[in-house]
């Protein structure tokens, strides 16, 4: 299958280069040619427009910064594919654009498959992130082979919406994780222990997480860059904040943890890597969490 792969940010131009390196026939296109130089490089066709890549591949995957792009996008995109054609839509979105988007794919005979992923770039440029697809069984089938260049663990979680929730209830932790993470090795600081040999008896511990393993790296690093904003962390936790209210659960961890997100995109703009809301607590306690030996990216 010839494979169109619109977006070459940060993690969609790892995930195109995957496939890639899996030997798949791969198109691109992104608003900065610069940003698909790798895709290129490793093979891949260029097109001037969404409409150009639409006509000329067998389906689609998006991978866009918010719902406002993938509306812009498939406005352009949808009227250009071939009638039966697959969207694969790799942007976190609420589960409702998910199903009106697919309601205005299918006016133009083409089906939508939802593909969230989780795990950081840094696992999307080894093929290891995790996959979680949304729709039809048989399009999960068919384009399996496709997931698995992409991510090492591959999901599929039910209809069209399925996964939006799970990658909402996956981020949410993740956010949750990093603000405790930040609280934990403060103490430790303030406590006059070693913060390396800290973090690893903290790896070493029932008190572990993903997120302490990776993120709370780039803090003792100084750098807290993981390629992943402020802006879409608050984005994802209105996502949360919007499902707990429609599911009736009582969110109290990830509310406050929006309030943190909300006072480090006041204090550093929305831009700021998402491990800023750690750095709220070291400048308000002026102390900072930094320790010898640690990455300024994870790779």
């Amino acid at each position: 299958m010839h494979y169109g792969y619109i977006g070459q940010g940060n993690l969609g131009a790892n995930c195109a280069a995957c496939l890639l390196r899996a030997g798949m026939d791969v198109t691109v296109t992104d608003i900065n040619k610069e940003a698909a130089a790798e895709a290129i490089a490793l093979g891949a066709k260029w097109a001037d427009s969404q409409a150009e890549l639409a006509a000329s591949v067998d389906h689609v995957i998006t991978c866009l910064p918010s719902p406002a792009v993938s509306k812009v996008v498939s406005a352009e995109m949808l009227p250009a594919m071939r009638a039966d054609a697959h969207w694969i839509e790799m942007s976190t979105l609420g589960r409702e654009e998910v199903l009106a988007f697919a309601k205005t794919a299918s006016i133009h005979d083409v089906r939508m498959m939802e593909l969230p992923v989780t795990g950081g770039v840094h696992l999307a440029a080894q093929g290891n992130i995790t996959m979680l697809a949304g729709g039809d069984k048989d399009m999960f089938d068919m384009h399996l082979p496709a997931l698995q260049a992409m991510g090492n663990q591959v999901f599929h979680m039910g209809p069209l919406g399925s996964a939006s929730i799970i990658k909402v209830i996956t981020n949410m932790l993740a956010f949750i994780h990093l603000k405790a993470c930040g609280e934990a090795l403060m103490l430790a600081k303030r406590g006059g222990l070693d913060l390396g040999q800290a973090w690893h008896a903290i790896k070493a511990s029932s008190g572990t997480s993903f997120v302490h393993e990776t993120e709370g790296a780039l803090v003792l690093n100084g750098s807290y860059d993981v390629a992943f904003n402020i802006d879409l962390a608050l984005k994802d936790l209105g996502f949360a904040m919007g499902f707990g209210r429609e599911f009736e659960v009582p969110l109290e961890l990830a509310a406050v943890t929006e309030q943190t997100y909300l006072a480090a995109r006041a204090a550093y703009g929305g831009d700021a890597e998402s491990p800023m809301i750690v750095k709220l607590l070291e400048d308000l306690l002026d102390t900072d969490l930094r320790a010898e030996g640690f990455p300024a990216r994870l790779t």
